[in-house]
C-alpha cells in the first residue's frame, strides 16, 4: 500500500511538472476569453476590423485568413498580442476565441494571473468588455432576413458610376457621388426607371476591398447626357438567393455575409457579386431601422 501511494504521488508530482513547465514555457497566450454572438461569422469579422480602427494604440497585423485575425496593442513598454478565432457555430450563432500574450512580460503574467489581477488583465478586461457592448450594439442596429425562394433583381437600363473603395466605405462612395449621377440626370430630364442598385463587379474579401456600378435605372432615349464619369448599359438581372435588410446602408454588406452562409447551408454555388437595390435616401434621415435594401447574391450559372 505505502509503495502505491508512492507511485500515485510519484505519478502526480511528474504531472503537475509537466503542466507547470507547459504553462509558463510552452502555452503560446497568457490569457484566453471565449464569446458566443447570435450573428453570422462575417458580421464578427468586419467587427473586429471596424472595432481596431475606432481604437487607438492598435494595428491589425493581418488575417491569416477568415476566421483569424491577428491584432497588436500597445501600452507604454508592453506589447499585447491579440489573435481573435472566429468560429461560425450555424448560420445566425458564432462562437469566438481571443488569445492574449504580453510579449514583453509574458513570463510574469503567467505566474501572477492565478493569484491577483494585473495591469495586463485589467486591461484585458477593459477592451473585452469595450467589445462586446460594441457588438451587442451594432447587432442590434440591423436586421436581415434569408429569403428561401430563388429570385432576380429587376433587370433594366441604367446609368452609372463606377466606384472603387472599402467595404467599410462604400456608403461613402455612393454619397460622394450622388449628387453627381443625380444631378446630371436631372439637369437633362432624364427619366429615372426604378430604384437606385449597386453591382458589385469585384469583392476582394482578403483586403475587404470593392469594385462596384452605382446606378439609376432610367428610360433609354437618343438623347442622354455623354460627359464626365457618367456611363450606362443594359443590367440583366441573375436568378440569385435574396435577402432584405434593414439597418444603416454603410453595414448592408452584413447581408451578403448571410446569404453566402445561407447558399453554404442549402449547397448552393454562388457568385460573389452582390447586388444591393435601395428603398431609401440616407439624406432623408430617419429611424435606420426602417431604411431597406433587397439584397442579391447570383447563383453560378
Amino acid at each position: 500500500m505505502q509503495i502505491l501511494k508512492k507511485k500515485i504521488a510519484f505519478i502526480i508530482s511528474v504531472l503537475l511538472f509537466v503542466f507547470l513547465l507547459w504553462y509558463l514555457f510552452v502555452k503560446p497566450y497568457d490569457y484566453l476569453v471565449s464569446m458566443t454572438y447570435r450573428t453570422s461569422a462575417g458580421t464578427i469579422n468586419q467587427s473586429v476590423k471596424s472595432w481596431s480602427k475606432a481604437k487607438k494604440n492598435n494595428i491589425l497585423l493581418r488575417s491569416k485568413d477568415f476566421f483569424n485575425i491577428e491584432q497588436q496593442w500597445q501600452f507604454n513598454d508592453s506589447v499585447h498580442k491579440y489573435h481573435w478565432k472566429i468560429t461560425p457555430v450555424n448560420d445566425s450563432t458564432t462562437k469566438v476565441k481571443l488569445y492574449i500574450k504580453d510579449e514583453t512580460n509574458s513570463f510574469m503574467n503567467k505566474l501572477v494571473l492565478p493569484f491577483y489581477t494585473s495591469n495586463f488583465e485589467q486591461r484585458t478586461k477593459r477592451n473585452i468588455f469595450d467589445f462586446n457592448r460594441s457588438v451587442t450594439e451594432h447587432i442590434g442596429n440591423f436586421k436581415v432576413q434569408v429569403e428561401d425562394s430563388l429570385q432576380q433583381p429587376p433587370s433594366s437600363y441604367c446609368a452609372y458610376i463606377s466606384i472603387q473603395s472599402t467595404q467599410l466605405l462604400k456608403a461613402k462612395g455612393m454619397m460622394r457621388n450622388y449628387p453627381i449621377l443625380s444631378g446630371m440626370l436631372a439637369d437633362n430630364k432624364v427619366e429615372l426607371n426604378g430604384r437606385p442598385f449597386i453591382e458589385i463587379t469585384n469583392w476582394n474579401r482578403s483586403k475587404d476591398s470593392l469594385s462596384f456600378n452605382f446606378c439609376f435605372p432610367i428610360i433609354k432615349s437618343d438623347s442622354l447626357p455623354q460627359s464626365g464619369p457618367l456611363k450606362y448599359k443594359e443590367f440583366k438581372g441573375q436568378k440569385s438567393l435574396k435577402a432584405v435588410y434593414n439597418g444603416n446602408y454603410i453595414t448592408s454588406d452584413r447581408a451578403w455575409y448571410a446569404l453566402l452562409d445561407h447558399a453554404q447551408k442549402k449547397g448552393y454555388e454562388v457568385s460573389e457579386a452582390p447586388v444591393e437595390v435601395f428603398y431609401n435616401n440616407p439624406n432623408f434621415g430617419g429611424d435606420e431601422l426602417q431604411w431597406t435594401a433587397e439584397i442579391y447574391m447570383p447563383i453560378k450559372q
